[in-house]
């Protein structure tokens, strides 16, 4: 696609007031056009790291009801069950507006939470500094009365999680930002015009957007929320040309493809290509599964029950699938509207780091390997470390015989050993009557097991 389009003299101005000096400056390694940006390298440290959590906070874990997209359900779909609920628990005049001085954060602290994802074994988070409802969570300007310093917490939540984060952490900080708000008048004037107007984003969301990336230098920018209106409207090719070149982060910031209607699993960094997308199948391009622990909504809901969310093994068995197939993990998790992260999410996230403490040898700095999957034996999962010529075999069940056949690795006699990670001792292996080999797994009592929901078998030697 050609260069961006541009509308007026107020946005290259605009541009200029808030583009840092620096040294890079009239170095350009990446022009404003998708052939040149889709080229640029992804910074290694993405690959390596493996698993990230997401999360989802915002004005919408106030009524905690449904969905995140409770407003847009309730005002612009009036789905029967969302009208119901506000008909039953507020006064007849209240708005979704007034859900905002509702959302305390009483109870927020960002160092528990920052202690948290640590012991979740993830390498890197992104919260969501502005969601489709148009709250940002630090005291931006341009969202005068909406946003979490003016309104709710009187808190820089953005702020204090990147403190937190940074000081605590081995983990990268990462902000989702919708780029479309739902009912910002200007959006809505430019969506009339079939975004013949530019209204919204030369005076909202890109110099928003330029100003959050310079005071908080995220190293994931995970942009969302087209609205239906191309890359062009957005400016997105000249924004991130913009990025590369020239931010804060330049060097280790990392993108994904929501960029503008069309962009996604085509442009932009690594791809998304869906919610909850995970192929099953190795892709050509560095890929993320983002998805949630609650089945059916991103933010917190109260009324959820316990089958709605994933078990650990569920989340065991998606981490496995997604990285054996080169993929990134992206885990999200919702805290209520006092700024607590529920039980079962903590939960969830501290058995993620237990599991990942014994095996992650088998996913972190991990590449695929020539096989995803096991063709003899389901549910066993592959990973490669090409330098050290280590294979890792996850396997999600124990074999009630006490021997697991794997089809896939080519097996070498006096060469090849098989160990159990957390066990350590070399396990005794056979070739077996078909392909590949036969391994005796090593007879333990439940306490015994190294870990619970999963196992990893490191294998030398095979090709």
């Amino acid at each position: 696609m050609g260069s961006p389009v541009l509308a007026g003299p107020a946005l290259p101005l605009l541009l200029l007031v808030l583009l840092p000096p620096g040294p890079a400056r009239g170095a350009a390694r990446f022009d404003p056009t998708w052939k040149s940006l889709d080229a640029r390298p992804l910074p290694g440290w993405f690959d390596k790291a493996k698993f990230g959590i997401f999360i989802h906070w915002g004005v919408y874990s106030v009524p905690s009801f449904g969905s995140e997209w409770f407003w847009w359900y309730l005002r612009e779909k009036k789905i029967p069950k969302y009208v119901e609920f506000m008909k039953n628990n507020y006064p007849p005049d209240f708005i979704y507006e007034d859900f905002g001085p509702l959302f305390t954060a009483k109870f927020f602290d960002a160092n528990q939470w920052a202690d948290i994802l640590q012991a979740s074994g993830a390498k890197y988070v992104v919260l969501t500094s502005k969601h489709h409802e148009g709250f940002t969570l630090w005291g931006s300007e341009y969202a005068w009365n909406w946003n979490a310093v003016d309104e709710g917490p009187k808190r820089d939540i953005v702020k204090e999680l990147e403190v937190a984060v940074r000081n605590r952490t081995g983990l990268r900080f990462g902000l989702y930002y919708s780029l479309f708000e739902w009912f910002h008048p200007l959006f809505l004037e430019d969506e009339v015009s079939s975004f013949q107007k530019r209204l919204f984003p030369v005076s909202k969301m890109l110099p928003e957007l330029y100003k959050l990336v310079n005071k908080y230098q995220p190293e994931v920018l995970w942009s969302d929320g087209d609205g239906g209106a191309p890359d062009t409207y957005w400016n997105s090719t000249g924004f991130l040309a913009w990025l590369y070149n020239e931010s804060p982060v330049r060097d280790t910031v990392v993108t994904n493809d929501r960029w503008g209607a069309g962009s996604i699993c085509k442009h932009g960094g690594y791809y998304t290509c869906s919610d909850r997308y995970n192929p099953g199948h190795l892709l050509p391009h560095k890929w993320e599964n983002c998805m949630t622990i609650d089945k059916f909504s991103w933010g917190y809901r109260r009324d959820a029950g316990i089958s709605d969310y994933l078990t650990i093994e569920d989340l065991v068995k998606q981490l496995v699938e997604t990285v054996s197939c080169g993929g990134n993990l992206l885990m999200n998790i919702g805290p209520t509207h006092d700024g607590t992260i529920s039980p079962i999410f903590e939960e969830r996230l501290r058995q993620m780091g237990t599991w990942l403490k014994v095996n992650g040898k088998a996913i972190y700095k991990t590449q695929t390997w020539r096989s995803q999957n096991d063709t003899a034996t389901q549910d066993v999962w592959y990973t490669f470390k090409p330098k050290s010529k280590l294979v890792y075999a996850m396997f999600l069940t124990w074999p009630t015989s006490g021997q697991l056949l794997l089809g896939q690795p080519r097996a070498t006699l006096g060469a090849t050993e098989v160990k159990l990670l957390g066990h350590g001792q070399l396990l005794n292996w056979t070739f077996s009557k078909q392909n590949g080999i036969m391994v005796e797994l090593p007879h333990l009592t439940v306490h015994q097991m190294p870990c619970k929901w999963g196992w990893a078998l490191e294998l030398t030697h095979v090709a």
